[in-house]
């Protein structure tokens, strides 16, 4: 049985974050959570709370946590906040403020 977290409108872009989502896919989730832990970039931050949460869920269902492993993560484009920057002679230039839905499925040994 899978158990599974999601963390919506997370103002990160979503390319930025399926660079970490891809890097913890297939791992237990002790690895990935040290991973995602000694991880330099800033999605690593957002996916190692979803990815507590969803270890949580399988604690709350009574599941062996330790034979966990992080069996599918994906990162769904949220809506995009639009922002304008002033700029010389009185023109604007967009601002796209990217967010994201992070996805994140742990589940038994295959």
């Amino acid at each position: 049985m899978a158990y599974t977290a999601c963390h919506r409108f997370a103002r990160i872009a979503p390319r930025k974050a399926r660079l970490v989502s891809d890097m913890v896919r297939g791992m237990p989730v002790d690895e990935a959570l040290t991973a995602l832990e000694f991880s330099k970039r800033r999605g690593a931050w957002y996916l190692k709370s979803v990815l507590k949460s969803a270890i949580a869920n399988a604690e709350e269902q009574e599941a062996d946590v330790a034979g966990l492993v992080v069996t599918r993560t994906w990162v769904d484009e949220g809506p995009t906040i639009k922002r304008f920057q002033p700029k010389d002679r009185g023109r604007a230039h967009p601002i796209n403020k990217r967010t994201s839905h992070l996805h994140v499925e742990v589940g038994p040994k295959a």
